[in-house]
C-alpha cells in the first residue's frame, strides 16, 4: 500500500485536518509528521506554534488511535535559516533524510499549500497538493485566544470532542499564548518562528 505522509503544523488538530487525513486514510497508509522546532533540544512554542508535540500526538490519537502512525521526524533545529535556500543548503537535505526515515520507495507527501508543493517537489517528495479547507488552524487558534480573554466563541465547534477535551485539559498553554505577540518568518509557504531563525 502506497504511504501518504502528511506534513502539518496541527497547532491545533482541527475538523479539517481531521477530514484530510480521513480521505488520505481511505486509500493509503496515513503517517503523520507535526512540524517540531528545537532550540537546544527544547521545543519552541509560541503564539503560532502553541501546542507541543507531545499534545498534538495526543490528539491525534484520541481521533485515530492506531489507524494511523505519528512521527517526530518533520524536526527543525536552530538556527532555523540554516536550512535556506532548500536545495544549496546541506541542512535542508538533512531534513529530507528525517522524513523518509524508515518509509519505504512508495509514497507522496500531501499538503494543501502550493508553494510548499513547489518546494518538496524540489527535493523529489512526490507532493500531491490537495484542496485547501476553508478553516484554518490559525481561525481556531484566534477563536480559542479570544474565548482565553473572556469573549464567546465558537472555537469548540471546529474540533472534535475528543481534541477539545485535550485543549480544555490545557488551557493553561491557551490562555499562556493569548496575549503574545505572533513572532513568525514565513518562507517559501512555511512558517518558521522567529525565535532561533537566526
Amino acid at each position: 500500500m502506497t504511504v501518504a505522509i502528511y506534513l502539518a503544523h496541527l497547532n491545533p488538530v482541527t475538523k479539517a485536518h481531521v477530514e484530510i487525513i480521513k480521505e488520505l486514510r481511505s486509500r493509503d497508509e496515513v503517517k503523520v509528521m507535526p512540524v517540531i522546532f528545537k532550540i537546544d533540544g527544547r521545543e519552541v512554542n509560541s503564539r503560532s506554534f502553541p501546542f507541543t508535540y507531545e499534545l498534538r500526538k495526543k490528539m491525534l490519537d484520541a481521533v485515530f488511535g492506531d489507524s494511523i502512525s505519528v512521527s517526530s521526524n518533520y524536526t527543525f533545529y536552530a538556527p532555523f535559516a540554516k536550512y535556506i535556500p532548500p536545495l544549496i543548503s546541506p541542512y535542508s537535505w538533512r531534513i529530507k533524510g528525517q522524513i523518509l526515515d524508515g518509509v519505504r520507495d512508495d509514497y507522496y507527501t500531501y499538503t494543501g499549500d502550493k508553494a510548499e508543493a513547489f518546494v518538496l517537489n524540489l527535493y523529489g517528495l512526490n507532493p500531491r497538493v490537495g484542496k485547501r479547507k476553508e478553516t484554518s488552524a490559525s481561525f481556531v487558534k484566534q477563536r480559542m485566544f479570544e474565548a482565553a480573554e473572556g469573549r464567546e466563541t465558537d472555537w469548540e465547534s471546529y474540533v472534535e470532542p475528543e481534541v477539545v477535551s485535550i485543549i480544555r485539559d490545557n488551557w493553561d498553554v491557551v490562555r499562556r499564548f493569548a496575549k503574545s505577540p505572533d513572532l513568525t518568518y514565513r518562507v517559501l509557504g512555511m512558517k518558521f518562528p522567529s525565535t532561533g531563525f537566526w
